[in-house]
């Protein structure tokens, strides 16, 4: 398996892009609660401080993915971590549209990035670091 300093660096990229998405969303959701959804009148005080608290979490994770990108190669257990992390949050997510119903498109989209993507990054990451043994 031959894998080359410029596969290491596709992977550190695709990954850090990666990160703008909990970083971006979780730091709006923070800020502005669901409201930016179009649910800002309707959502009970325990649902907004269960929401925004959820939203730091999203975000510290982009930040816990961010510190993997130097040194992709020797972080596998760090990133295996929080990679499961992100397929525990999509299996909830597919729960919710088993027993509520179908969720909007952002959020189908996030469902491809927690149980598609992510378990796609976290193979060729462990390509990549045994690659580099």
């Amino acid at each position: 398996m031959i894998v080359t300093s410029a596969e290491r660096r596709v992977l550190q990229c695709i990954v850090a892009i990666a990160c703008l998405v909990p970083l971006a969303t979780g730091g709006i959701s923070i800020v502005r609660g669901p409201g930016w959804l179009g649910h800002a009148a309707s959502v009970p005080t325990d649902l907004d401080s269960q929401f925004r608290y959820v939203s730091g979490i999203f975000f510290a994770l982009g930040l816990a993915f961010t510190s993997c990108v130097p040194g992709i190669e020797r972080k596998g257990a760090r990133f295996r971590l929080l990679g499961w992390m992100v397929v525990a949050g999509g299996l909830a997510r597919a729960l919710s549209w088993a027993v509520v119903g179908a969720p909007s498109v952002g959020h189908r989209l996030g469902l491809v990035m927690e149980l598609g993507v992510v378990p796609l990054l976290m193979l060729w990451q462990v390509r990549v670091a045994r690659a580099s043994r």
